[in-house]
């Protein structure tokens, strides 16, 4: 119902322009028409058409842009209302089965384990929408000087574990010519962009997990990460939307895949306050994704 009424607004939108634009053709014409001798006020007319018509195609332009920023935020909200109350849901449920029934030890110990991974989503969920709001009103401070290989081998270990994979699901690849690559980043943003890249790598794989980090100088003043993964992949139209905020690919997999459309966002904001970038690409859709944060690369015997 909610997307009929929001492709309606926008059908209403465009027919208005249309609607207005072809009446303010027909003003012009019979403008023209009306004062062909009087050069004045023929210029007069078309200099207030191109004025009038300009402003009417950006008005137009400006309802379909806030229409659609609009269907994305509700998305959005319907995202995290679902991401903070399933694991709510579930914590209620096995706090209330622990309280009234007389649970095994090892029940009850299974029964901790998935309480504190659902409250695990919850912070991570809190955290994310957290950190969308500081990002946008803050740059980066007290950067340090920070290894990417170990902060990566650490943030796949936790991905690992909030996922339970296996450890061969996600490997990094060694370091050409065994080079340690350093940036000068904050610690907590850098961690914050890498866990969300493997996540959404995890998240997009619903048949396998199978992704693949690297780390690779690029051209020769910065760092690239790219994460590889073998999964639901990337329409080529849809590969930059994906790092706008709220932003999920339409179609059944944001549907069926859980997140807040805010992932990408994130990373994409923190390369951009260290003076890096990101990109994506895909052979195309059920094709698997590849997705590359590129940092300046740091000199770690430059103290500065």
């Amino acid at each position: 119902m909610n997307i009929n009424r929001r492709r309606g607004a926008i059908a209403l939108a465009i027919t208005l322009g249309v609607l207005i634009v072809g009446g303010l053709v027909a003003f012009n014409i019979a403008w023209i028409i009306l004062n062909e001798r009087r050069i004045a006020l023929l210029v007069l007319g078309l200099i207030l058409f191109g004025l009038l018509t300009a402003g009417v195609v950006l008005l137009t332009v400006f309802l379909i842009r806030e229409v659609r920023r609009n269907e994305r935020q509700d998305s959005f909200l319907n995202a995290v209302t679902h991401e903070l109350k399933t694991p709510i849901a579930s914590i209620r449920l096995y706090l209330e089965t622990l309280q009234q029934r007389d649970i095994p030890q090892a029940q009850r110990a299974e029964f901790y384990q998935i309480m504190l991974a659902d409250s695990d989503r919850l912070l991570t969920t809190v955290e994310q929408v957290l950190k969308a709001g500081e990002l946008s009103a803050r740059r980066p401070h007290d950067r340090t000087l920070l290894e990417l290989a170990p902060l990566i081998a650490d943030c796949i270990a936790i991905t690992l574990l909030r996922h339970h994979l296996p450890a061969y699901s996600i490997q990094l690849a060694p370091t050409p010519g065994n080079v340690r690559l350093h940036v000068r980043a904050v610690p907590e943003d850098l961690r914050t962009a890498v866990l969300n890249l493997l996540d959404n790598a995890v998240k997009y794989s619903p048949n396998g997990v199978h992704v693949r980090c690297s780390l690779a100088i690029y051209r020769y003043t910065n760092v690239a990460l790219t994460v590889t993964d073998t999964g639901v992949g990337i329409a080529a139209n849809q590969l930059k939307r994906i790092f706008k905020r709220f932003y999920r690919v339409p179609g059944r997999n944001a549907v069926r895949i859980k997140g807040t459309g805010l992932g990408l966002f994130l990373v994409r904001a923190i390369a951009r306050q260290h003076g890096g970038s990101i990109t994506a690409s895909s052979p195309g859709p059920n094709l698997g994704a590849t997705i590359t944060l590129t940092l300046p690369l740091a000199n770690p015997a430059n103290p500065d």
